[in-house]
């Protein structure tokens, strides 16, 4: 018999969030992972709110929001305010009951502002990573580096020749050679720069993201957002791996640091540098054309069998990247300045890691 089309709507509910969300959902890992973090940064989190004076939003909560706006691709910070009004998932993963008011959008971007100024993405990415170091995640001695170009909210019409340009001689370039950078820059966005990844493509507006992977299982370990530029690469890596594996500090016994890298950071300046950290350069070579002249290893670094394996492994960190990128915040970021961009870009790799590690850790645990 066909039932009837009953419009009356019922007064209460007796099925709390946590019921009806299912209990093999994804977001129920990342969620459980996120709150562990949270955890271990709570006393930072502390130090930045004043101990007097009216209750703000939770810090907790307006990171599980923003996490949401990357894990699910939502546009803008008004749409997400929009979904947690009536996503009965987003209100469970923030922390909202379902009679709990939202937020107004302004109020979150003036309280995200303290969250950026306190760098709390930086530490939320170092207690995931103690917690996949824990869970014994992580390779402590094989990793890969790389970078992704990330589209800066800004037009490209909206560069003009600067006011002040430094003078001959004086530039950012070789002996002083003036760029671009020095000539030109962005009205809406200054930090930002025209970039281009290839020859025949035209530059963008643009910042790079820099992440250093483990090899054991793709996870990111470090990242920051730089200013465009080929240079800025060589020394992100060198940066980022010294603030894992401590730079040119001692080796325990029997432990041998690798790093794979394409023939962007096939530079005999940056191989050096890896000579002295103790680090086997396993970066890819040029094969054919004038750049084969910049090939910097030496004969038993390129018979190094472990080589090839780190060029298999290269691949994964694409991985981070197109995950980022495709239908998601990082394809054009809506920060301005390059605090705000790295802020939010280790944003992204940390939600990358959350997802990674609730694949790679059971639900029970």
């Amino acid at each position: 018999m066909r039932g009837p089309d009953l419009q009356q709507a019922a007064m209460f509910s007796y099925l709390t969030l946590e019921r009806r969300i299912p209990a093999d959902h994804p977001l129920r890992s990342i969620r459980r992972l996120t709150d562990r973090a949270l955890e271990r940064i709570d006393a930072e989190l502390d130090k930045l709110y004043s101990s007097t004076g009216r209750e703000s939003i939770p810090p907790e909560r307006l990171l599980r929001a923003l996490l949401l706006m990357v894990l699910y691709s939502v546009r803008s910070e008004r749409q997400r305010m929009e979904q947690l009004n009536y996503n009965l998932l987003f209100r469970w993963f923030v922390g909202l009951e379902m009679d709990d008011e939202v937020w107004d959008v302004t109020v979150f971007t003036k309280n995200r502002e303290r969250l950026i100024a306190g760098e709390v993405s930086q530490r939320l990415l170092a207690a995931v990573l103690r917690e996949a170091g824990e869970k014994q995640l992580l390779s402590v001695e094989h990793f890969t580096v790389d970078g992704t170009l990330i589209q800066a909210w800004a037009a490209r019409r909206s560069f003009q020749e600067k006011s002040d340009p430094p003078a001959p001689g004086q530039g950012s370039g070789k002996r002083g050679e003036l760029l671009l950078r020095d000539k030109v820059e962005s009205k809406t966005d200054p930090e930002a720069r025209l970039y281009k990844k290839g020859t025949g493509e035209p530059s963008v507006p643009s910042y790079r993201g820099h992440a250093l992977m483990e090899n054991r299982n793709g996870l990111a370990v470090a990242a920051q957002a730089r200013c465009a530029g080929t240079a800025a690469e060589r020394e992100a890596a060198l940066a980022m791996l010294d603030e894992v594996v401590g730079g040119k500090e001692p080796r325990a016994p029997g432990m041998e640091i690798t790093l794979g890298a394409d023939t962007q950071y096939q530079d005999p300046k940056f191989i050096a540098a890896l000579r002295d950290r103790a680090v086997a350069p396993h970066v890819s070579e040029y094969t054919k054309g004038a750049n084969v002249c910049k090939n910097a290893l030496e004969e038993a670094e390129r018979a190094d069998p472990r080589r090839a394996i780190s060029q298999r492994k290269r691949r994964l960190i694409e991985r981070v990247f197109g995950w980022a990128k495709l239908d998601r915040p990082l394809q054009q970021i809506k920060l301005r300045g390059l605090k705000r961009v790295d802020w939010f870009y280790r944003l992204v790799v940390t939600a990358y890691n959350l997802m990674r590690m609730g694949r790679l850790i059971p639900l029970s645990e």
